[in-house]
């Protein structure tokens, strides 16, 4: 940038210089000269500045979209949903296998990955976190 600089304050030494010279009645096309100039060089740095954050934008949207929450709705009831669902051949298998015990082990488990995940993603804490506001705004 400041190489830029530099050769404006060139252009205008020279734009002065040529006025001293030339005299005042070409002062017009002097200053139009010059403001031309430095118009250009905003012109150039502006489309420049543009193009970059064009192609940032363009970067961006072509990443895949991140989470917005961690833990959200799909994380969070995706794997209770998975559970239920695994729940009775897990049952069955438990049953016949080892009785009730084998039936006690199957939820135990269940219920253990369930709270892991759970404990994981903060759910447990924020939800009782929640509760308690509620309860203080009240």
């Amino acid at each position: 940038m400041e190489a830029r600089d530099h050769e404006l304050k060139k252009e205008l030494a020279a734009t002065l210089q040529a006025r001293g010279e030339l005299g005042a009645e070409y002062e017009p096309a002097l200053i139009d000269s010059f403001l031309e100039k430095v118009e250009q060089r905003l012109d150039t740095t502006l489309d420049r500045r543009v193009r970059r954050q064009l192609a940032e934008q363009q970067m961006t949207a072509a990443r895949p979209p991140r989470p917005s929450e961690p833990g959200g709705f799909g994380e969070r009831h995706g794997l209770g949903i998975v559970s239920l669902i695994l729940a009775v051949p897990l049952s069955a298998i438990g049953v016949v296998n080892a009785d009730l015990e084998g039936l006690v082990v199957a939820w135990l488990g269940i219920v253990g990955v369930n709270a892991f995940q759970a404990a994981r993603s903060g759910a447990l804490f924020r939800r009782r976190d929640e509760r308690a506001r509620s309860v203080r705004r009240e």
